[in-house]
């Protein structure tokens, strides 16, 4: 049976025990394991986990949100949602990355600096099963399928090019999801669950926080699904917008830069 980060068993169930608290808890992030690629490279996933129920954390990169890897920027976020959230982004490293070598995401949050380490240990590695079966907890993908199977492939998605508006203008975005099919839906409606695919749009990067109409788009089975969705902003910057797309049981992403101007003062 594959383990996954951390030793976790595939068919395990996540729980965080404890009291929750709706604000001023910090956030970890964690590594979530390591997928060898065909051409030798490997993969390390990352995730985090928000401690609070409702407050929602931005750290923009820099110090309090790095790696100790070139820039410090490896594509990690700077918005983050409450709740914990699996294989959010990953980083490739060379083949000839030494097995014992630790890749460190260090992230500074209430005052408090956790540090998330991945290496090549082999009870890590992890494959899109298993990477699919730990997203059934997350609720943005809202997955059903409690056993992928092998001949599941995430949607496939592609969607706009990087775009400039200026308040308070709202930036228009598409994304288009192609899925093969699988799996197939059930009877019922799996208890709210995805059926066919479903685009969802988070704030990935971004200075504050921003309004999407619609966040979410309806599930359709059997063609390409086109989510179109008018993003609001409040704070100009540099934003980094995502598109998520589920089939029920595998996930994929798209991102979107927009730059976001200052309007013209009254």
């Amino acid at each position: 049976m594959l383990l996954g980060a951390g030793g976790v068993r595939l068919h395990a169930q996540f729980y965080f025990p404890g009291a929750q608290y709706n604000r001023g808890q910090d956030v970890s992030p964690t590594f979530d394991g390591w997928e060898r690629n065909p051409d030798g490279t490997f993969r390390f996933y990352f995730g985090y986990y928000n401690r609070n129920a409702e407050e929602q954390i931005d750290v923009p990169i820099g110090p309090e949100n790095r790696f100790d890897l070139g820039t410090g920027d490896q594509g990690q976020p700077t918005h983050f949602y409450t709740g914990r959230r699996w294989f959010v982004f990953s980083v490739v490293v060379p083949a000839d990355w030494p097995p014992d070598k630790r890749l460190v995401w260090s992230l500074t949050t209430k005052s408090r600096t956790n540090l998330s380490k991945g290496w090549l240990q082999p009870e890590w590695e992890v494959d899109k099963l298993l990477i699919s079966k730990n997203a059934i907890s997350d609720p943005f993908l809202r997955t059903s399928n409690s056993n992928p199977t092998p001949d599941n492939q995430a949607p496939a998605v592609t969607g706009s090019a990087a775009q400039t508006v200026t308040l308070p203008s709202p930036a228009t975005l598409t994304a288009t999801a192609t899925d093969d099919g699988l799996p197939k839906p059930g009877p019922g409606d799996r208890g709210g669950r995805v059926q066919g695919v479903q685009i969802r749009w988070i704030l990935y990067r971004g200075p504050a926080p921003v309004v999407f109409d619609p966040e979410v788009s309806p599930a359709v089975y059997g063609k390409p699904l086109t989510s179109e969705t008018k993003v609001s902003f409040r704070v100009p910057g540099s934003y980094r917008i995502r598109a998520m797309a589920t089939d029920g049981a595998m996930f994929s992403t798209f991102d979107v830069d927009v730059k976001v101007n200052a309007g013209a003062l009254p």
